[in-house]
């Protein structure tokens, strides 16, 4: 009679633990706010083996982790490429998720090209607005009424909260982001705006941010919310810190949506966090400790940061709109190669088969 009730006890749990997975993550947080993922050009057009059956059950928005951007997109002055990006959409529209475009103006991955005349001087400030109003007005022309929000302008700024000085900056001021998006809002008066950024927990680096939107929204500017990117480590940031940038966002009246997640679970050469490309070092064995595999122990602490940062996000669901993992799989994050190349990271809630973590939809159910 023991083994039978021990049984009949584990049955239950067992039922559970198959109906988590068999639901999906978006559908523990459908009541919440959007799930997402950013994606690749082999996963939006299927090329990518088991992507379409990951996405399809587990995320309910999408983002464009590369495609989208000014050099894929816009590679010669009056050449566009909207191979990757019409396939995203259609993707978008025949799944149901909510659909984000990232990013319109942004100092990577912007070719030089579009700061210069033929002669290679820098344009002027009209001539170089001019020239990225017309790249807004084609891009998000092209996906009015497919595309539900648009990443306009990314990572203006440093973390002291002063001005980046990119070639944005310096040629036009300010005036590059207030024309980005009047300019975004002419071209689909629907799509929801955001500014996206790095290190939002930062308090200097915040008050630059909704200074700035503050002011957009004062001048008649429409912006809808606050992109506060997600690349955090094992140990930092604190939650109180990310809960207290979810706080003042909400209470300057813009939405939060938390972008680019993911945990880095490496040592680094330097302390510094977020996700300035610039800083890059060469591969090296001392800086990738776990390349044939992630201890336990490691895992275990991974996954407790998860549900941690989860359950904080459960709590301000009335403020967060979505939450967009930066990347489908371990295989795929962007961290493999950042800051030091050629690194085997673990920073997703999916591993390199596609397969959820365990321990993280069991704890959070509870």
């Amino acid at each position: 009679m023991r083994k039978y009730s021990l049984l009949f006890l584990a049955f239950p749990l067992f039922l559970a633990c198959k109906s988590q997975e068999s639901t999906g993550l978006k559908n523990h947080f459908n009541d919440s706010f959007y799930i997402g993922a950013a994606l690749n050009l082999g996963q939006v057009t299927g090329k990518e083996l088991g992507a379409d059956s990951l996405l399809n059950l587990h995320f309910s928005s999408i983002s464009p982790e590369n495609g989208l951007k000014w050099g894929p997109v816009h590679p010669k002055e009056g050449e566009y490429n909207f191979e990757f990006g019409d396939a995203y959409v259609a993707l978008g529209e025949k799944i149901g998720s909510f659909t984000i475009g990232h990013t319109l103006v942004w100092h990577q991955q912007t070719p030089a090209w579009v700061f210069q005349n033929g002669e290679g001087q820098f344009l002027n400030q009209a001539d170089l607005i001019k020239r990225m109003e017309d790249h807004i007005s084609t891009v998000v022309g092209r996906y009015k009424g497919k595309i539900d929000g648009w990443d306009v302008v990314n990572e203006a700024f440093e973390d002291d909260g002063t001005w980046r000085k990119t070639h944005w900056y310096t040629i036009t001021g300010s005036e590059f982001i207030k024309a980005a998006f009047r300019k975004a809002n002419e071209a689909d008066p629907d799509v929801a705006l955001y500014y996206n950024d790095y290190n939002v927990w930062k308090p200097e680096k915040r008050k630059a941010i909704l200074d700035l939107a503050t002011e957009l929204r004062a001048e008649g500017i429409r912006i809808d919310g606050i992109g506060m990117q997600g690349h955090y480590r094992l140990n930092s940031p604190s939650l109180d810190q990310i809960e207290q940038a979810i706080l003042d966002i909400h209470a300057a009246g813009f939405e939060v949506h938390v972008t680019e997640l993911d945990v880095d679970v490496l040592p680094r050469p330097s302390d510094s966090d977020g996700a300035d490309l610039n800083i890059n070092y060469a591969e090296s064995d001392e800086w990738n400790p776990y390349k044939n595999g992630l201890p336990a122990e490691v895992e275990k602490q991974l996954i407790d940061r998860y549900v941690s940062i989860f359950q904080l996000f459960r709590k301000h669901q009335d403020k967060i709109t979505r939450v967009t993992f930066w990347g489908l799989h371990d295989g795929r994050s962007w961290l493999n190669n950042w800051p030091v190349r050629g690194r085997t990271n673990y920073a997703l809630l999916f591993d390199r088969e596609m397969k959820l973590k365990p321990g993280f939809l069991e704890a959070i159910a509870n």
